[in-house]
């Protein structure tokens, strides 16, 4: 027993003088560590410096103190410092290049479609680039540009007939925005037996697969040419289900033929913990063909509750909303966080918004499928287009004009990709952040990364809100989505060169 008691005191007295040897070591270190530098003047650089950065904790304390300086004097002596030119005023156009030898097609590689791909899209794009720069491309007038987005209505209303002699197509010319509904009336066909020899699969010899589903879509039908629009909402009813072999709604998005993860309902109801949409569930209950010993034991549980005296909420289980050769009223809405379908006065489900869609991309409504529409009423539409109207977005003032560029200043770069008639947005973007005073001192620079657009008169609008605020980076290649990476390499190109 006292060896064991002397062995703890022993190893008790040893962890206190490493302790004291640690403390001992850290307090020498200390004045090395800050001292780093051979003059006293960057000593008290250093003081002041961390000094700013204790003092910042609030936003007001960013608003009010000056943007910290970074001290170059510790940068290694080695290191190429930026010039005058590469830090001057850049070009708008981007510095970009690409190399032919890059996209050789005979290479055995699985990015050769990509690099077609951004071949074709460069090649398009430096002819429009020289078209702009030659000046064959003539800007609209004003009066024009007015009088084609007063072409967009605030609602718009087709009855049945009109509606099939449009190819089953409601145009929006201005696309949906914050607000915006979209009213169908409807009643799904009877089930037919289908032919299609992918879906018609028989288990029996004399069975036949009977089939009544409809879709209703919000196409992007400016957003891309000579090619398929992109799927921006795609809402399917199965009323005689499908593999599950019970009614189903499915939800998705698809873009150049590649779909996204299916939102589907199938009456079961969103869980308690799943994330909502604008507080709605993303499925709604309704009554199922295979509920009945659900229904059973609910009613038994009903019954012992009431004998030992619990009260249960009232509760009413729906149908599916949509049955065979019945009336429907849907009407689908633009919220917050996404798309709201309600039919019949009822909540049915909802679909938040998809990465690389806007409101303002939704310019079509298709209806197909095993459905007769007797009307469509859209409203609370907006009644312009970014890109049909730049002038109305662009306000011409020195105010929103980037700072120039000054040498050894810059110690953030901030790349922002962008669109080539996402006017406004740009215009938001100037207003809003650009105005913070580390940015305006030319601390922090941001800049805007576009490519071409398909519409010349945009991108001669793109060149001279580049020209006037500076703040633009222009890609020399024509806007592809799968592209997207350039204006990210671009960006960090450009952030090289400056910082």
């Amino acid at each position: 027993m006292g060896l064991c008691q002397k062995s703890r005191q022993k190893s008790v007295q040893i962890l206190i003088a490493v302790a004291v040897i640690y403390m001992l070591l850290v307090t020498l270190e200390i004045p090395f560590v800050f001292d780093s530098s051979p003059t006293s003047e960057t000593t008290t650089t250093t003081t002041t410096t961390l000094a700013r950065f204790s003092e910042l904790q609030s936003e007001q304390d960013l608003q009010d103190k000056d943007a910290p300086t970074r001290p170059l004097n510790w940068v290694s002596h080695n290191f190429a410092h930026p010039t005058h030119s590469q830090l001057a005023e850049s070009k708008i156009l981007s510095t970009l290049g690409f190399h032919p030898k890059t996209f050789d097609p005979s290479k055995n590689e699985s990015s050769v479609d990509l690099h077609k791909a951004a071949k074709t899209a460069w090649e398009e794009g430096m002819k429009l680039w020289d078209e702009v720069q030659s000046g064959k491309v003539q800007p609209l007038e004003v009066s024009k540009l007015k009088n084609i987005s007063e072409t967009c209505p605030n609602s718009v209303t087709l009855s049945g007939s009109d509606f099939l002699k449009r190819s089953k197509l409601v145009e929006l010319p201005c696309g949906l925005t914050l607000g915006s509904h979209i009213t169908l009336v409807g009643k799904p066909r009877a089930a037919h037996a289908e032919k299609d020899p992918k879906i018609a699969l028989v288990k029996e010899a004399d069975d036949e697969v009977m089939v009544s589903q409809f879709i209703m879509e919000l196409q992007g039908l400016k957003t891309v040419e000579a090619e398929d629009p992109p799927r921006i909402l795609h809402f399917n009813p199965r009323l005689k289900g499908d593999w599950s072999s019970t009614p189903v709604i499915e939800q998705n998005t698809c873009y150049r033929m590649q779909w996204g993860t299916a939102l589907r309902c199938e009456g079961w109801g969103s869980k308690a913990d799943e994330e909502t949409v604008d507080d709605q569930v993303k499925c709604e209950k309704w009554i199922r063909d295979d509920d009945d010993d659900i229904s059973e034991e609910s009613k038994a549980t009903w019954w012992l509750n009431r004998l030992i005296g619990r009260t249960k909420k009232v509760t009413f289980d729906w149908p599916f909303p949509f049955a065979e050769e019945k009336m429907f009223v849907l009407t689908l809405s633009a919220g917050l966080e996404g798309y709201h379908v309600n039919v019949d006065g009822r909540h049915v489900t909802s679909f938040p918004y998809r990465t690389g869609f806007t409101l303002e991309d939704a310019t079509g409504l298709a209806v197909t499928g095993d459905i007769d529409v007797h009307s469509v009423f859209a409203a609370s539409l907006p009644s312009n287009h970014p890109s049909f109207s730049p002038q109305r977005h662009l306000q011409m003032s020195k105010r929103w004009k980037a700072p120039s560029l000054s040498v050894g200043s810059v110690e953030l770069f901030i790349g922002v990709l962008s669109a080539g008639n996402h006017f406004a947005e740009r215009m938001a973007v100037r207003k809003s952040w650009m105005q913070h005073r580390l940015i305006k001192s030319s601390n922090v620079v941001a800049r805007f990364f576009v490519a071409l657009h398909t519409r010349k008169e945009v991108n001669l609008e793109l060149k001279k809100e580049a020209e006037y605020f500076g703040d633009i980076v222009i890609m020399p290649y024509m806007d592809n989505y799968d592209l997207v990476v350039l204006k990210t390499v671009a960006s960090a190109q450009c952030a090289q060169n400056i910082l």
